[in-house]
């Protein structure tokens, strides 16, 4: 039996929504009944959502990507989902140019969004903000150094602001995630993904829709005494 999310009439911002990961949480929220705008780099075709191409590095692309949004008390629910992996590689050897941009999609683009959408929903007494980070940010990964301390901010993000704004009815949580299966992922090449597979204990990749099952929980009412919360989704692979 399929489960259910009752989000009829919340007005989602979904960034990173046009594939993988995003794509599968948009579709998911529309299912659930509610409006969802697509903010990526890339052009989104996902049916039943409006979507903005929107540079979440770009402190201009994001502000006039707000004020494009239908109503001033938009959204309900901020999902900061857009990525950049980069590749594995030794950090003595890597770029910087590449490094920073991790640290600017992922850390900054969060920071960034957040601060522009947050006082729509504390004028309105309510919203749910709910940060993708990863595993990487809670235990490290050897070749992903950036990746993990950009993750790492995230958690640490998510922690800080949910106790500035917990009694203003916003609720702030990170979902945290281990190897699932996308096109950023199956890009580090197959010998990665075989080593990714094998030390997870169910021995598999997750899968996209199942982060987004634990995303729309995180939006509905039934998760209304969670705010600060960091959920993993490893397959057991986390080890705290």
């Amino acid at each position: 039996m399929p489960n259910s999310y009752d989000l009829n009439g919340k007005f989602v911002v979904v960034t990173g929504g046009a594939q993988g990961i995003g794509r599968a949480i948009s579709e998911l929220l529309l299912a659930s009944g509610a409006v969802v705008r697509i903010w990526d780099t890339l052009p989104a075709s996902v049916p039943g959502a409006s979507s903005d191409l929107v540079d979440v590095t770009d402190a201009a692309s994001v502000a006039a990507a707000v004020m494009r949004l239908p109503n001033p008390e938009h959204p309900d629910v901020l999902v900061n989902n857009a990525g950049y992996l980069g590749r594995t590689q030794g950090f003595a050897g890597h770029r910087c140019e590449d490094w920073q941009q991790i640290l600017d999609v992922n850390l900054a683009g969060t920071l960034r969004v957040t601060q522009a959408l947050l006082p729509r929903m504390l004028r309105a007494g309510r919203g749910r903000i709910v940060n993708m980070g990863s595993l990487a940010g809670k235990e490290g990964l050897a070749t992903l150094a950036a990746y993990s301390a950009a993750s790492a901010g995230i958690i640490a993000f998510t922690k800080a602001l949910s106790r500035e704004v917990a009694g203003q009815n916003v609720f702030v949580n990170c979902i945290a995630p281990g190897p699932i299966d996308t096109d950023m992922i199956r890009a580090l090449g197959t010998a990665a993904v075989d080593t990714m597979v094998a030390d997870s204990p169910m021995k598999r990749l997750g899968n996209a829709s199942e982060v987004a099952q634990l995303v729309a929980w995180l939006c509905t009412d039934a998760s209304r005494f969670n705010t600060g919360a960091v959920f993993d989704m490893s397959g057991g692979r986390a080890r705290y």
